[in-house]
Order: structure tokens, then sequence, then C-alpha cells
């Protein structure tokens, strides 16, 4: 009885630090945390580009990785790519804007 009882705890074990290990950032993966306050953080920010009435029909796309915000699509003007950087930026948790909006 000992014998199974030993093979279940190391059955557990194994179990336990296969999940504490998946859980973990590692530098090209986001821990479940961070990849909730990522998500948040694009939500914001297409909120934000919604909200401004000269960004709000063109279309921007915006992602997320570690609090870095990246900016991709096709804009009318310098202006647009500008003001969807500041808006981008002025979102709070936002580290950084890689703004790769391009003038078509």
């Amino acid at each position: 009885m000992s014998k199974l009882h030993r093979i279940k705890q190391l059955m557990l074990c194994i179990g336990l630090i296969t999940l504490l290990s998946a859980c973990a950032a590692t530098p090209k993966h986001e821990s479940t945390g961070e990849y909730v306050d990522d998500s948040v953080i694009t939500t914001k920010v297409k909120a934000a580009i919604f909200k401004e009435t000269t960004l709000k029909m063109l279309q921007i796309s915006v992602k997320t990785y570690q609090q870095v915000v990246q900016l991709s699509g096709f804009v009318d003007s310098a202006q647009s790519v500008s003001m969807a950087g500041e808006v981008a930026r002025g979102v709070v948790g936002v580290i950084r804007v890689e703004n790769d909006l391009v003038i078509k």
C-alpha cells in the first residue's frame, strides 16, 4: 500500500511542477497575467482610437506584447500616423508604441 501512496505523491509533484512552470514568463512567452494585462491594454488603445473622431473610420490594427503596443494598417495622412501614436501612448500601462502605420 505504501508503494501506491508514493507513486501517487510522485505523480502529484510532477503535475504541480508542470503546472507552475507553464505559468512562468519566459523571454518568448507571456505569463497568464501578462497576457490578460496586454489584452486590457489592447482594448483600451482600440477604444481610445475609436473615440478620436479623426481616426475613427481608419483601419488601424492594435497588438500588444509585454506592454509594447504595435500599430499597423493604412491611414490617409502623416497627421493620422502621429495622432494614433499619441493616443496609444496616452493609455495607462503602455510602455512603448511601435507605430508601423503606412500612409496610402
